[in-house]
């Protein structure tokens, strides 16, 4: 087995480390073993081990209007978003 004696560091922001490492937790990982698993998907895929992809306009557009509570419909319903649904 191979010496592990290289460092990575990082800057992140810390709500951002405090939830992922919740999660890390959660899967009994610790952030070293989390960042190493990382790394070895990165190796064995050749790439990131997710697509990375700049979103189009109209993707934009919906994550822009679901920042905003206020612009998003509210339904009684399922029959009555299902209806106005049909309408468009």
């Amino acid at each position: 087995m191979p010496t592990k004696t290289d460092i990575v560091r990082a800057r992140i922001e810390p709500a951002l480390k405090q939830d992922a490492e919740a999660v890390f937790q959660k899967l009994g990982l610790s952030h070293s073993q989390a960042i190493a698993m990382f790394y070895r998907q990165v190796t064995l895929q050749h790439g990131l081990p997710f697509d990375v992809r700049v979103p189009n306009e109209t993707t934009l557009a919906a994550l822009r209007e679901a920042e905003n509570p206020a612009a998003l419909g509210h339904y009684a319903s399922v029959d009555e978003l299902f209806d106005e649904l049909g309408r468009e």
